[in-house]
């Protein structure tokens, strides 16, 4: 039977941590990060936590603190922080080193400026030990904040900061204490789109799995995976990069993705020459949801299937492709480029797609054609014809419309194509491995379909 708990307010998260003699340690906090010390301070029995307080304000003077990073906002920044105060904790108090439980929190933070011209962010942690001796444990989170006033943030900066210490020291299910972070805290204030925690006492669990969970429980819209499987911050992988992706269920992946990705990227160097691109591929989660018998460790195979052909793959909530633009823009300001197929533009020109918004399909196209965003479309099969973006034909009223798209640029036509990859058909495949047909290994990258077989994915028995 469950039992009913209330959560508890700020003040007493803080409290209780206070009143832990076995807790102690510092707190320092940069940019506009420095509610979180005096939450502690103003519901008393502080001195028997707080070590430090430290507030390094001035870039400068951070610097030669700490060292000198390439971002004053960002996890290198925060990770040279937690080094540096940890160490100084282990030094000056010797004594304590056999009944302390240490910690330090850090953060850094860039709030709202004056014009409001940017977006408020920062990266929070924790370097805490779990019992006295023991080697320390760490959870790093990145936030993004969305109050519309800077003091407004920053009060939520101090509310997360005090339930992401209480959670750490109180709450021992990790997913438990990922929902803890956003206690006090009303829907929308902030996003939390990055978590890593490691440690000994965490040796079993996989950070992937938490930023899936992070979309799944609403705590972020979106998640991303480098190629080899590391958790990334979005904003951090794509900051001042042009971007290509592949939305997809990739269930399998098969060579007719491989070929999207491959034909576009051959365009996509012709326009920027020897800027680099990041390339990657998308699943909504809108299709974990919708798919009966999908489990996050499904998710997390199809991650490692894209990984191991050394795709970035970034997991989002957003359902519709103007949604996805609307946040990619955000990320960077450089050239993004989307593939698509031809099924997938005649549904972007299905208005029932657009109920949602005021301006319906009008309003969705201002949004998902920025000036830095273009849809490249690859061609399909039908009746054993090859479909191009030149052979579309839409309702009369929205031919107008496509026609001005094309000769505005805003579509580009996919030539460098292998045909014989067009009839492929992922449902079509995912049913062979699932009847254990001959032949299905033909239509997947060699490593996918090795995969499949070794670890039995999709339900494969052969």
């Amino acid at each position: 039977m469950n039992k009913l708990f209330r959560i508890l307010s700020t003040r007493e998260k803080a409290l209780k941590i206070n009143l832990d003699p076995s807790i102690y340690g510092s707190f320092a906090e940069i940019g506009a990060g420095q509610e979180t010390a005096a939450q502690f301070f103003k519901v008393g029995g502080s001195s028997g936590t707080i070590a430090k307080t430290m507030s390094a304000y001035d870039m400068q003077f951070s610097d030669a603190i700490y060292g000198k990073s390439k971002r004053y906002v960002s996890q290198e920044r925060l990770l040279m922080m937690l080094q540096h105060e940890f160490d100084l904790l282990k030094e000056r108090l010797p004594d304590r080193v056999q009944s302390t439980k240490f910690f330090v929190f850090a953060n850094t933070v860039e709030s709202l400026n004056f014009k409001k011209t940017n977006q408020g962010h920062g990266w929070l942690g924790l370097r805490f030990q779990l019992a006295p001796e023991k080697p320390f444990n760490e959870c790093i989170i990145h936030v993004l904040l969305h109050d519309t006033e800077a003091n407004w943030q920053q009060q939520a900066m101090g509310i997360l900061g005090v339930n992401l210490i209480y959670a750490c020291y109180h709450i021992e299910n990790p997913e438990e204490l990922m929902q803890a972070l956003q206690d006090n805290l009303s829907p929308g204030r902030l996003e939390i789109d990055y978590i890593q925690i490691k440690g000994p006492d965490f040796a079993n669990l996989d950070n992937r799995l938490m930023a899936l969970k992070l979309v799944r429980f609403g705590l972020t819209r979106a998640t991303m995976f480098d190629a080899d499987g590391t958790v990334l911050q979005p904003a951090d992988a794509l900051y001042k990069k042009h971007v290509l992706l592949l939305r997809g269920r990739y269930r399998p992946v098969t060579l007719v993705h491989m070929d999207m990705i491959k034909a576009a990227q051959e365009n996509f160097v012709k326009e920027i020459q020897d800027e680099s691109i990041v390339t990657f591929a998308e699943l909504t989660l809108h299709n974990l949801s919708a798919e009966e018998g999908i489990s996050d460790r499904d998710f997390l195979q199809r991650i490692d299937l894209l990984s191991s052909l050394g795709l970035k793959v970034m997991i989002s909530d957003y359902q519709k492709y103007y949604m996805l633009a609307d946040y990619i823009s955000l990320l960077t300001r450089k050239k993004v480029r989307i593939v698509m197929g031809v099924d997938s533009l005649f549904k972007i020109f299905d208005e029932s797609y657009y109920e949602e918004l005021n301006g319906g399909l009008l309003e969705s196209f201002g949004r998902l054609f920025k000036k830095n965003i273009k849809i490249m479309i690859y061609p399909a099969v039908k009746d054993g014809n090859i479909i191009t973006c030149d052979d579309i034909k839409l309702p009369a009223q929205k031919q107008p419309l496509y026609n001005y798209l094309c000769q505005s640029n805003n579509l580009d036509k996919l030539t460098a194509i292998n045909k014989d990859h067009l009839g492929i058909i992922s449902d079509i495949v995912l049913q062979m491995i699932r009847d254990n047909k001959n032949g299905w290994q033909k239509y997947l990258p060699e490593k996918v379909a090795e995969t499949i077989i070794s670890k039995k994915l999709f339900d494969y028995s052969g």
